[in-house]
């Protein structure tokens, strides 16, 4: 028998993770257009924010930011990738 999962509201995690990633200075929009990012791999940061357990800290954390972050809120599990994503962006 396999397990059940339960996942956040789309639309509710879609936004989590485009102002995550906004407040961290990355543009999805721009890593998408500029092939950092495929179509599938967006979606995917979509479910997996979905999966998390750190919703309500995630959002105090997005909350309570006034400008730039330079790490994304403790538990995230995008912060690799868009560590990775603002180093390219800052090259560009």
């Amino acid at each position: 028998m396999s397990k059940i999962e339960h996942l956040g509201d789309p639309a509710r995690h879609f936004w989590m993770t485009r102002s995550v990633a906004r407040v961290m200075g990355v543009s999805l929009s721009d890593a998408m257009a500029e092939g950092h990012l495929s179509s599938k791999g967006y979606a995917d940061l979509v479910t997996n924010c979905r999966r998390c357990t750190h919703v309500e800290d995630c959002e105090y954390w997005l909350a309570h930011q006034a400008g730039r972050a330079e790490e994304a809120p403790d538990g995230c599990r995008h912060a690799r990738l868009f560590e990775a994503l603002k180093d390219v962006a800052g090259k560009a």
